[in-house]
């Protein structure tokens, strides 16, 4: 029902209302105690759904469902992967070109985009970033063959499992999805120069309670100077900017970072982020 209290119909092909996903791209690869690196030869990541559901009966007769959430896991496959990935199959170089299988693995983070494609087979929408913690690959069996007249190169997969994380008012998790089409695109901004880096630090993958209160705590102001003796805050999120109800050139500011010299003189910046949450 809409706001004038009339029913509304169900329209199945409204333009720009039907949306798919397709495509992985801009994977990133964190090993334990080193910074991110490309994925540049990832081609899939499969999630397996290992939920269970055990139905109830009492006199023959089904009363219930039992459900037990699972955790993640999949499999992923390759063209090729960094050197850094061979620590996370248990292949350590002992001297320069020199490496040694078997040994000790290592668990990773990943962080790969899901394009989202519209009606119009456009993928101007927007993405999904998928973000995975406290991952073990298992390799599957490698097939060495001779080169034939159609050269087709080797991939590789590997079984993946996870072990998640505590999130507060949450159930334990591994896979966190950022959806760019709902969160605030200078949150947005902040993440991807966290999770790939920027001009003063290597890119990173905090953990995912750090990086989960860093969104929840994310409040940026942004003061911009037009250059013409005026200048706009903006901010998305509600309750940092007021505006009057009566005199829509009037508004309140709600930030710490106003500072007040006398009635009609004040400083005003634009807020930090709060970093110390990563």
């Amino acid at each position: 029902m809409d706001k004038g209290g009339l029913m509304t119909v169900i329209n199945w092909h409204e333009l720009g209302s039907k949306f798919y996903e397709a495509g992985l791209d801009r994977a990133v690869l964190y090993v334990e105690g080193k910074s991110g690196v490309p994925w540049n030869g990832l081609i899939r990541v499969s999630e397996e759904n290992d939920t269970k559901v055990e139905p109830l009966y009492f006199n023959a007769t089904k009363f219930n469902d039992l459900v037990t959430l699972g955790n993640y896991s999949g499999s992923m496959s390759a063209y090729t992967y960094p050197d850094e990935f061979l620590e996370c199959e248990g292949v350590i170089e002992d001297q320069d070109g020199v490496y040694l299988t078997e040994q000790p693995i290592k668990r990773f983070g990943l962080c790969y985009r899901t394009l989202i494609g519209e009606d119009d087979n456009n993928f101007s929408s927007g993405y999904k970033l998928h973000i995975l913690y406290n991952l073990t690959a298992t390799p599957a069996n490698k097939v060495r063959k001779t080169l034939a007249l159609d050269l087709e190169p080797d991939d590789f997969s590997w079984d993946i499992t996870s072990i998640p994380e505590v999130i507060e008012g949450h159930r334990p998790s591994s896979h966190l999805i950022i959806d760019s089409r709902k969160i605030d695109p200078w949150l947005l901004l902040d993440l991807e120069d966290i999770l790939y880096g920027d001009a003063t630090r290597e890119p990173l993958l905090p953990t995912m309670k750090s990086l989960t209160t860093f969104i929840r705590k994310w409040d940026r102001l942004i003061v911009q100077d037009n250059g013409n003796g005026t200048w706009t805050a903006i901010s998305a999120r509600d309750g940092i900017i007021i505006q009057d109800g009566i005199d829509p050139t009037m508004y309140d500011i709600i930030a710490d970072n106003v500072t007040v010299i006398d009635t009609e003189t004040y400083t005003i910046s634009s807020s930090n982020k709060n970093e110390e949450d990563i």
